[in-house]
């Protein structure tokens, strides 16, 4: 196995960054930036004539000043990058390709992958076709054909592509695209030898730049930041190690570009730091880690490969393929003994994306996220490092010693609604408090709330639904409430009328009932269509089957969001579809049922009427029915918010005949209304309630 590198060299370069101003900056932890490192004089051992040398490309002339050993270098270069290993062949080990590692091949380069002269049992690095290798060309694709030259397995293991998939020769006619089986996906990890890696103490330089990044000498002693020399390049050296020994290491210039020893184990950097640990802080890059430290924070740890662009849609997958975070699975006797895991990732949306993926894997009841503090108006600060900087080590502690608990979806605290509190006691939302019905003989008894559930009874004739349309012309005319009705008993027409008779205070007929009173005119209807048209919305199962409460349900919620209504009317429950699972209990349906409906309530805001017919009363003696007494389920009454017989007086000795009684029998919330009856005349004319004189 040769580990082949790039011959390539280029000049260590750092821009001057640009700092923005800020109230927030403090200007004794101001850095300042000068042009040190715009050019850097590389000190070499070996003798250098006057002359110039060429190198490739690149022109290496004495530095004037400097001394005859001095060089300083100018060019454009890409950075060198090592490349992954390649297994190859001796000139005498050449095999004749069977017809399958033929027809193998074959469909292989119809995917895209170039395998050559590649031959079976063996792994092969090679250019991945999906993502180039990215910017720098790496060779992450990691191709194994199996022993007997019939099957491939491929897998992209740069961090940004993930690209994988098998095939075979002979027996597939088409690629697969799916996960690779654990048997093939084989990669060799490798051990590093650290004297082979040729590393450095930090030259004076770079230890200067990382002090104007406010890291000490001595941090950077301690987690073995060294530097490595690419011919006449000096490159940054993280060192990842586990229990002392060189595990792996990443590389950084001063132009912000990185790279790691290929086929090396993937850990967190400064995992000896976390041994044992009872909170452990994860950062995002290794610069946050050492800025930890300088704020007094040890325990602390950065990822390997930096953030993902965005949340992954799938869930989280098996330790074999979770490539990704790999380093995770690798360090997990680590992190499972830690109670306390604060996520410090940076602000931006793939350092958000980073903590979501972070917390799905370390179980988000155990993580806790940081807020880093605002920079100016517009934007924070985005990392631990750049808190350092320009705030000092003391906000930075404070910063992670204010981390919050990682929101766990349904799982909240009172604090997350103090804003809603506030408004309720202060009484900013008036309907919350319960909108009067209009009828001054309830007022004290039953008042409409949003987000609630009223359950309405009483036996056949009595007028639950006219009671309803009553009350919702009542509430459009004092609150400007809009409503969606599922009214299965009414035909359109004949519900049309009752709501124009009620608003328009006039019968819609001269005939019979309406005979002594002047009928609405053309222009009344015309008005009142209008009123209809701008108030109601109607939900009705046009065909012959029976509509369920979902469906109803999904139309009242379009109802909700199309047309702003706040109020929903089911009437009468037993014309749904009430077809339930052979194992469940009409109890158990029902619970269900009216859980479905209390839910949509609460999350549209939406007060829903629901009228339930008593079952049949034996040896009825003309009294109110009692909730209870709703065919079906006693969760009738156990579950709604309010609870409401309509009665009308069939008896002229019991009083008027045209009294109605509504009996409140439950209010949940005694914000909006308490237990008792309530006395009002009903005109059959125009179908109005009215309080008794």
């Amino acid at each position: 196995m040769l580990l082949r590198h790039r011959t390539t060299l280029q000049h260590l370069l750092v821009a001057n960054p640009i700092i923005m101003a800020s109230k927030h900056f403090l200007p004794t932890l101001k850095p300042s930036f000068n042009n040190k490192f715009d050019k850097i004089n590389v000190f070499c051992n070996i003798p250098i004539n006057s002359n110039v040398k060429k190198i490739g490309s690149l022109s290496i002339k004495p530095s004037s000043g400097s001394g005859s050993d001095s060089l300083s270098f100018s060019t454009h270069a890409s950075i060198p990058r090592p490349v992954s290993d390649v297994y190859l062949e001796k000139p005498d080990d050449q095999l004749v390709d069977s017809p399958n590692l033929k027809l193998l091949k074959l469909k292989l380069e119809e995917i895209g992958i170039a395998c050559g002269s590649c031959k079976p049992g063996q792994t092969y690095g090679l250019l991945c076709p999906m993502c180039k290798g990215g910017d720098s060309g790496e060779k992450k694709l990691s191709l194994f054909i199996a022993e007997d030259g019939n099957e491939a397995a491929w897998s992209c293991f740069r961090a940004k592509c993930g690209w994988k998939g098998i095939t075979r020769g002979a027996a597939d006619a088409k690629s697969s695209y799916k996960m690779m089986s654990k048997v093939t996906r084989v990669k060799k990890v490798k051990g590093l030898i650290e004297r082979d890696l040729n590393l450095e103490p930090l030259c004076p330089d770079l230890v200067e730049y990382f002090s104007e990044r406010m890291i000490s000498e001595e941090t950077l002693r301690r987690n073995s930041v060294m530097q490595r020399r690419y011919g006449n390049q000096i490159v940054i050296a993280f060192t990842y190690r586990r229990k002392g020994d060189l595990i792996s290491c990443k590389y950084r210039d001063l132009a912000k570009k990185f790279w790691q020893e290929s086929d090396t184990e993937k850990i967190l950097y400064g995992l000896d730091d976390i041994e044992g640990a009872s909170d452990v802080i994860i950062v995002e890059g290794e610069m946050d880690k050492l800025a930890m430290e300088e704020a007094g924070f040890r325990n602390c740890v950065s990822v390997p490969d930096g953030a993902p662009p965005c949340v992954s849609a799938k869930g989280v997958p098996s330790q074999e393929e979770d490539v990704k975070y790999q380093y995770l699975w690798n360090c997990k006797e680590y992190l499972e003994k830690a109670s306390r895991i604060i996520l410090a990732t940076d602000g931006d949306e793939p350092g958000k994306a980073l903590a979501e993926e972070l917390a799905r894997r370390l179980g988000r009841e155990r993580c806790w996220r940081v807020t880093w503090p605002t920079k100016n108006e517009e934007e924070n600060f985005k990392d631990a490092n750049e808190v350092l900087m320009f705030m000092g080590p003391a906000v930075l502690r404070e910063v992670i010693e204010s981390a919050e608990l990682y929101p766990i979806k349904g799982l909240f605290n009172f604090r997350d609604y103090f804003g809603e509190i506030d408004a309720y006691y202060h009484q900013k939302f008036l309907a919350e408090l319960g909108v009067s019905t209009g009828w001054k003989a309830m007022d004290d008894l039953y008042n409409v709330v949003p987000g609630e559930l009223t359950i309405v009874t009483g036996v056949p004739n009595s007028g639950k639904s006219e009671w309803i349309d009553a009350l919702l012309v009542n509430l459009n005319e004092s609150v400007g409430w809009k409503f969606a009705l599922c009214s299965m008993e009414n035909r359109v027409r004949e519900h049309a009328r009752k709501l124009l008779e009620k608003r328009m205070k006039k019968p819609f007929f001269d005939v019979r009932y309406g005979k002594s009173v002047e009928r609405m005119t053309v222009e009344d209807l015309e008005v009142g269509k209008k009123w209809l048209s701008d108030t109601f919305h109607l939900i009705r199962c046009e065909n012959d089957c029976l509509p369920s409460i979902n469906w109803v349900l999904n139309l009242a919620k379009a109802a909700v969001l199309r047309h702003g209504v706040n109020g929903l009317v089911i009437d009468p429950y037993n014309e749904l579809d009430h077809q339930r699972p052979p194992n469940q209990t009409e109890t158990e349906y029902v619970s269900q049922m009216l859980t479905s409906i209390k839910r949509f309530a609460q999350h549209h805001s939406c007060h829903v009427w629901f009228v339930a017919h008593p079952k049949q009363l034996q040896q009825w003696t003309g009294k109110p029915p009692n909730l209870y007494d709703i065919s079906g389920s006693a969760h009738f009454i156990n579950k709604c918010d309010n609870g409401i017989v309509v009665h009308r007086n069939r008896d002229p000795e019991e009083g008027a005949m045209d009294q109605v009684q509504i009996c409140v029998r439950k209010v949940r919330n005694k914000v909006s209304g308490t237990i008792g009856d309530a006395i009002l005349r009903y005109d059959r004319v125009t179908g109005q309630y009215m309080d008794v004189k």
